[in-house]
């Protein structure tokens, strides 16, 4: 089986996907199987490709160990694996050496990490997304509404932004952003998702609202979030770049704490009142034991002596902002839908301190 498979996806998506060398029929089979499940089209030959292109500019070489004498000449080069099956097998470390290879992969124990290793040659790897958790310090404390504007404000400084709604329990980010009723996959549709999944086929296959894509819930009845769907869920839009944000439930479980542990920086939400500050040094405590970079933002009206610093100070949080009641959110319309409004002024300038893709500051 020689010569380039044919790739019918759209010119702007197109990337090259790995070299196989092989004669080994069950082992291509396997190798090609690995690169169906990370969405790759590869190239195969029994040895050296003619055109040096194929082999050169490659991002992944899979060479397969009844190849190994075949491609001994080969121009040097990284990215060259050596594959096989045989876990015993003394000799194959001076092959690996005789070929250049940078790692010696034995089947079916390597399967997960080809994959990975394909998918991160399909996609490319860049700058991943700066990954922003907003979490509400007491109940109505506008965790959500925050969330939906701190992604709409990234959208409108023309950053790519994805919206992950982590609570089942909030209402569904779409709903809040109008969008319920559009076309895309809600959560359940990722609920047994494991391993890797694709960061391009995630963003496309979602509701795009108001130039971002959200990942919401529907109106079933699936109450949690599996913390291996989570992990790969956020861990595939963080490799598309640009900014995440997810709004997470005061609660810490097995999901959530998988969130946490993704996340660049978290943004606590907290009423300038004396009982929500005693629920959120709750939610602070269960946080921080998995969430290193925790910020807090107080909301107004500022009443009975609280002021910002006060509160952060009570809360031993450092302070990201104040935030005064926004007439247009209360009134129910798309938060920060106006740039003119005190949410929205509130969103750009926290991009600004914290630029987008930049990490945290």
């Amino acid at each position: 089986m020689t010569g380039a498979m044919a790739d019918d996806r759209p010119a702007e998506r197109k990337r090259r996907g790995p070299l196989i060398v092989t004669e080994d029929a069950q082992l291509l089979d396997d190798l090609l199987r690995l690169c169906a499940a990370a969405g790759a089209r590869a190239e195969v030959h029994h040895g050296v490709p003619e055109r040096r292109d194929s082999w050169e500019g490659a991002p992944l070489v899979l060479v397969g160990d009844d190849a190994a004498a075949r491609v001994r000449g080969a121009v040097r080069r990284r990215g060259v694996c050596l594959v096989g099956r045989d876990q015993d097998d003394p000799r194959v470390w001076q092959r690996a050496v005789e070929i250049g290879a940078d790692h010696v992969l034995r089947l079916p124990d390597a399967e997960q990490w080809i994959v990975d290793r394909i998918a991160d040659a399909v996609e490319g790897v860049g700058r991943p997304a700066l990954t922003v958790g907003v979490i509400g310090g007491r109940g109505g404390a506008g965790a959500s509404t925050l969330a939906c504007a701190l992604a709409l404000s990234a959208a409108r400084a023309g950053r790519r932004t994805m919206l992950i709604d982590g609570d089942p329990l909030g209402g569904g980010l779409d709903v809040l952003l109008g969008g319920e009723s559009a076309q895309g996959l809600r959560w359940p549709a990722f609920a047994q998702s494991r391993g890797r999944l694709g960061s391009a086929a995630l963003e496309e296959s979602l509701p795009e609202l108001s130039s971002l894509r959200v990942l919401s819930w529907d109106r079933g009845d699936m109450l949690t979030i599996p913390p291996e769907a989570m992990r790969a869920v956020l861990a595939a839009a963080r490799r598309r770049g640009g900014v995440v944000v997810v709004d997470l439930p005061r609660r810490v479980d097995e999901g959530v704490a998988e969130a946490l542990g993704q996340l660049d920086l978290g943004l606590l939400v907290v009423p300038a009142e004396l009982r929500a500050l005693a629920a959120a040094e709750r939610v602070s405590s269960a946080v921080r034991m998995v969430l290193r970079d925790l910020r807090t933002v107080v909301r107004g009206p500022f009443t009975a002596g609280l002021g910002a610093e006060e509160t952060a100070g009570m809360l031993d949080l450092p302070l990201a902002g104040e935030l005064p009641v926004d007439a247009g959110v209360l009134s129910g319309r798309i938060p920060a839908a106006d740039v003119r409004e005190p949410l929205a002024r509130f969103c750009a300038a926290f991009w600004e301190r914290v630029p987008a893709g930049g990490g945290a500051s």
